[in-house]
């Protein structure tokens, strides 16, 4: 079993930047590929980053190319989400997920889910 936490959500301006962190617990933390996710009210969940075990691959939706950064440090048993530029529309709940499997950007692939950090966005 792994648990995931998400810190580091919070207010900001658009334009600005915030940094997520998800710290695990459990089985060896380099087993997962991670991936971040979001969710705003009234919308499905959506796939924003992912990243491979080792951190030598990663994959991110169009809608954050250039602005989101992923990353992640096995020492800490932690992985993060630098996001830069932000925008209204990055208002959402953010969750982390880890999969024994590969990197991947639908979330019926993952095996465990944080339960989200809130990300607001104003203009």
């Amino acid at each position: 079993q792994v648990q995931l936490v998400e810190s580091g959500g919070g207010l900001v301006q658009a334009g600005g930047s915030l940094r997520l962190s998800c710290a695990a617990s459990g089985r060896t933390f380099s087993s997962y590929a991670m991936g971040w996710f979001r969710q705003a009210p009234g919308k499905e969940r959506e796939f924003v980053a992912a990243i491979a075990r080792s951190g030598g691959s990663t994959y991110y939706a169009d809608s954050v190319k250039g602005r989101f950064t992923i990353s992640r440090d096995n020492a800490k048993n932690t992985v993060y989400l630098q996001m830069n530029s932000l925008k209204p529309e990055d208002t959402a709940a953010y969750s982390c997920a880890a999969t024994t499997r590969y990197i991947s950007s639908r979330s019926y692939e993952y095996d465990y889910w944080g339960q989200g950090t809130q990300v607001t966005v104003s203009s």
